[in-house]
C-alpha cells in the first residue's frame, strides 16, 4: 500500500466527513491520519493521510470527486 496526503474541501454539515470516510473505505483505502484544518463559508477543509492499494490513487480521487460538494484540492505522496 502507498501513502498519500490529500487536502480536501467538503460541505460543513453533519455526515459529510462520514460519507467521505465510507467512500475511502469502499475504495480499499485506510485512513491513517485526519486533521481538520478550518471551516469557513460553509466548507470544511481537512488533511487526510490515506493508505491505498498499489501505488496509484487515481480511482480514489475519482470516487471522492464524484461525491457532491467534495473537492480534492491536492494529493501528495508520503515518503
Amino acid at each position: 500500500m502507498a501513502l498519500f496526503r490529500l487536502q480536501i474541501a467538503l460541505p460543513d454539515r453533519p455526515g459529510s466527513l462520514g460519507l467521505l470516510a465510507s467512500a475511502i473505505g469502499a475504495a480499499g483505502g485506510d485512513i491513517r491520519e485526519l486533521v481538520v484544518l478550518k471551516s469557513e463559508n460553509g466548507r470544511g477543509f481537512d488533511d487526510i493521510t490515506v493508505a491505498v492499494p498499489g501505488s496509484n490513487p487515481t480511482d480514489l480521487i475519482e470516487l471522492l470527486s464524484s461525491i457532491g460538494g467534495v473537492e480534492v484540492i491536492s494529493i501528495n505522496p508520503v515518503e
